[in-house]
């Protein structure tokens, strides 16, 4: 059986993130082109989550640092943005498991709060949440949109996070 420490040590687990979040937001632009489902603002916000946490994955991939430092700053640096999309998409998964008559008012597109609001307004009523963020119209196996975003947060945070701590354990013995 080959040893699995020769391909954690590689750039491929980072390689591996970023084709799984450009896959992801690939899907998401297929959802809302193809399929006609568009996005909420909670949606969007976790859009931009696993585009960041693409661009963590395409700068720890490419630079590929030595060094024990940067190797933990990278597996930081996801570890944060896949904890800053897990808690976008709880916060949607929420939005959505709440009775019909405690779902938040419908507000304004975000396209609306970029042109009006200040960024802390736009962040405080995205988060807050709207009755768009509230429906569930597309599901697979039993899982909303949100519900397969947290699992794919999750999923590459920790795949992200163990790939470049790893590669910091040989370091630590010397």
């Amino acid at each position: 059986m080959p040893e699995l420490r020769p391909l954690l040590m590689s750039r491929w687990p980072n390689v591996a993130g970023l084709l799984g979040c450009t896959g992801l937001l690939i899907y998401a632009y297929y959802l809302q082109y193809w399929e006609g489902l568009e996005p909420c603002p909670l949606c969007i916000f976790q859009r931009i989550a696993f585009f960041a946490l693409g661009l963590s994955f395409l700068s720890a991939a490419i630079h590929h640092p030595a060094s024990r430092f940067l190797n933990g700053f990278y597996a930081t640096l996801i570890s944060l943005v896949s904890l800053i999309g897990v808690a976008l998409a709880l916060r949607h998964l929420y939005l959505q498991s709440l009775p019909p008559e405690a779902i938040p008012v419908c507000g304004p597109d975000l396209a609306f709060m970029l042109e009006n609001f200040p960024l802390s307004k736009i962040l405080t009523t995205v988060l807050r949440g709207s009755g768009s963020c509230a429906v569930i119209d597309w599901t697979l196996l039993g899982l909303s949109i949100p519900g397969w975003a947290l699992i794919w947060f999750l999923v590459l945070g920790v795949g992200g996070t163990v790939a470049n701590v790893v590669r910091i354990l040989p370091s630590l013995k010397q």
